[in-house]
C-alpha cells in the first residue's frame, strides 16, 4: 500500500471514530512520525498534505530539517537530553517531551537567549512503565508548578505513550489518565491560560485515544510506513 492510500485509510478511520465518540474531525490532528523513513519520502509525506512531521533525534532529523522545514510544523516527540537542547531550540514548533526541571531550565535558558517562547508538552508516564519517560503522575503537579514560574516556555498540553497491548482497548485507562491529569491542571489554573492539547495515541491504538480525547496522534508505520 502506498503514503496515499495509507492516508486515506487513516483519515476514514479517524473519521469514523469521531463520528461514533462524537469527537468534532477538526479537533484531530495528525502528526506523521517520520523518524523511520528517507528525506526523500518525509518530502513525499508533505507533497501529500500531511503538514505535522515528528522526529525523536536530532542527528537523524538534521538533514530531513535543512532541507524541508520551511515545508511543515516540526514536532520533537522524542527523549531531549539537556545537552541537545541547543540543537532543537528554535527548529521545532512543539516540544512534546518535557518531563523534568533540569530540561525545563535548560529550554527557557536557551529560549531566552534567542528572544522566543517555546511550545511544549508535558510528558507523563501515566502507565508506571519503567522503559518510558515522562514525569510520575504523582509529581506532575509539582513540576508544572515549577515550570510556570518560567516565562520563555508556553505549556500547549500534555503527552504519554501507553504500552504495547494485544488489544488496544487495553490503553484506555492511560489515554483517560492523561485527560484526567489535564482537566485537573487546568481546574487548578496552575498556568494563566488554559491546557488544551492531549498528544496520545500512536499505530496500534490511535482510535482508543481519540475516544479518550487525543487532540494530536503520532502516527508512523500505520501512515508513513517503514524503511530497511
Amino acid at each position: 500500500m502506498n503514503l496515499r492510500n495509507r492516508k486515506n485509510e487513516v483519515e476514514v478511520r479517524v473519521a469514523a471514530v469521531c463520528e461514533r465518540s462524537g469527537r468534532n474531525q477538526e479537533d484531530i490532528k495528525i502528526i506523521a512520525v517520520t523518524k523511520y523513513v528517507s528525506l526523500e519520502t518525509t518530502r513525499t509525506v508533505l507533497d501529500e498534505g500531511l503538514q505535522h512531521i515528528g522526529e525523536n533525534r536530532w542527528q537523524d532529523v538534521k538533514p530531513k530539517w535543512e532541507a524541508l522545514h520551511e515545508r511543515g510544523t516540526w514536532h520533537f516527540i522524542g527523549h531531549l537530553q539537556t545537552n541537545k537542547v541547543k540543537d532543537v531550540i528554535g527548529k521545532f514548533a512543539y516540544i512534546h517531551s518535557l518531563d523534568r526541571m533540569s530540561l525545563a531550565k535548560e529550554l527557557d535558558k536557551q529560549a531566552a537567549a534567542l528572544g522566543l517562547e517555546v511550545n511544549c508538552l508535558l510528558q507523563v508516564n501515566v502507565s508506571g512503565e519503567e522503559s518510558k519517560y515522562g514525569v510520575a503522575p504523582e509529581h506532575f503537579f509539582d513540576l508544572a508548578a515549577e515550570v510556570s514560574k518560567l516565562t520563555h516556555i508556553h505549556i500547549t498540553g500534555l503527552m504519554t505513550m501507553a504500552p504495547y497491548e494485544m488489544e488496544a482497548d487495553a490503553t484506555r485507562p492511560v489515554f483517560r489518565g492523561l485527560r484526567e491529569l489535564r482537566d485537573q491542571l487546568n481546574e487548578r489554573q496552575i498556568f494563566p491560560y488554559e491546557v488544551t492539547e492531549l498528544s496520545m495515541g500512536m499505530s496500534g491504538d490511535f482510535e482508543v485515544a481519540i475516544e479518550e480525547g487525543a487532540t494530536w496522534v503520532r502516527l508512523g508505520t500505520v501512515l508513513v510506513g517503514k524503511e530497511e
